[in-house]
């Protein structure tokens, strides 16, 4: 019996909220790879697996009380399209940032592809602008 899709990128994208990663080994290719547009230390970035995963773990670090809320789907063949909205403390180090105390919202779209079971990629677009202006980083 194939997997629901959309459950699992709803599944996977809420890991964010509790940093639980390790849940993710079951739905993610070995060979996964995960563009992010912008990435959070500047540019453009192309992750692979335990290079995601250590994204993950890093931004746990920098914050806490992490709700990920998906908030529209929309699925065509092996992709899945989300829109989500997450919201963070930053009680820590976060890449360069040191902790501000503020709670910042941010939106974004992952667009992810499978093969059969697996997610092996991922495509990132996220509001880096709604992120720092939230940590009082930029105005």
């Amino acid at each position: 019996m194939a997997i629901d899709q959309k459950a699992t990128s709803k599944q996977l994208l809420e890991l964010w909220g509790d940093n639980s990663v390790h849940k993710a080994d079951d739905h993610l290719s070995a060979a996964y790879v995960n563009h992010q547009m912008p990435d959070a230390a500047g540019g453009t970035s192309s992750k692979l697996l335990a290079e995601w995963k250590g994204l993950v773990t890093d931004f746990h670090q920098g914050f806490s009380d992490v709700n990920m809320e998906v908030l529209q789907q929309v699925a065509e063949g092996d992709f899945v399209c989300s829109r989500w909205r997450m919201t963070g403390k930053h009680t820590g180090t976060f890449g360069a940032l040191e902790a501000t105390g503020k709670t910042t919202t941010w939106t974004g779209v992952h667009t992810d592809r499978y093969e059969g079971d697996q997610l092996v990629e991922s495509w990132v677009d996220w509001d880096k602008f709604s992120f720092l202006e939230g940590l009082g980083v930029i105005k």
